[in-house]
């Protein structure tokens, strides 16, 4: 089956969790948070759930698992943290939480920022994705530039594709 006949098969309605990492914003700063739910919307994905969550490793984990086991949720878009200060552990929650990775969400995200963006700083963006139960996860650096990179480039081309694959086996 070729990817445009998947694409065919893929859900039309797709509900996310969209989460901003970060020890400062608020929902009044939330620029990215915001950019995420204004291009999910504009796709014609739905947002069901929005949180802003303190840098902690704990944290993250727990809004992953939580989004995980509820029916209302099929995708977790989570931006900020990503960074290399000791503070920054959403890369690593993250991806300790995923039952599989997606390595070529990072990849292509890193390729993407490197040709269309920031050149070699590309190599600081930890970017990844993947599946806990059947729940997709992407998560994203935090500046606007990087969210509407992943999103417009990458997750939303893609976002229904990746429901589908996740479903196909669990019908």
């Amino acid at each position: 089956m070729s990817v445009e006949e998947h694409r065919k098969e893929a859900p039309t309605v797709v509900r996310c969790l969209v989460v901003t990492v970060s020890d400062t914003r608020t929902t009044e700063t939330d620029k990215s948070g915001h950019l995420i739910h204004e291009l999910l919307e504009e796709a014609n994905y739905e947002v069901r759930d929005y949180a802003i969550v303190k840098d902690e490793y704990s944290e993250v984990q727990r809004w992953i698992m939580s989004a995980s086991e509820r029916e209302d949720i099929d995708a977790v878009l989570i931006n900020g943290g990503t960074g290399l200060a000791l503070r920054d552990t959403t890369y690593e929650a993250v991806d300790a939480s995923l039952d599989k990775v997606i390595p070529g969400f990072g990849e292509l995200f890193r390729y993407l920022s490197y040709t269309e963006d920031i050149g070699t700083a590309s190599i600081l963006s930890r970017a990844v994705a993947g599946v806990r139960g059947n729940t997709a996860v992407f998560s994203m650096p935090g500046s606007s530039g990087a969210v509407r990179l992943a999103m417009t480039k990458i997750i939303i081309p893609e976002l229904a594709h990746v429901i589908r694959e996740i479903r196909k086996d669990r019908k």
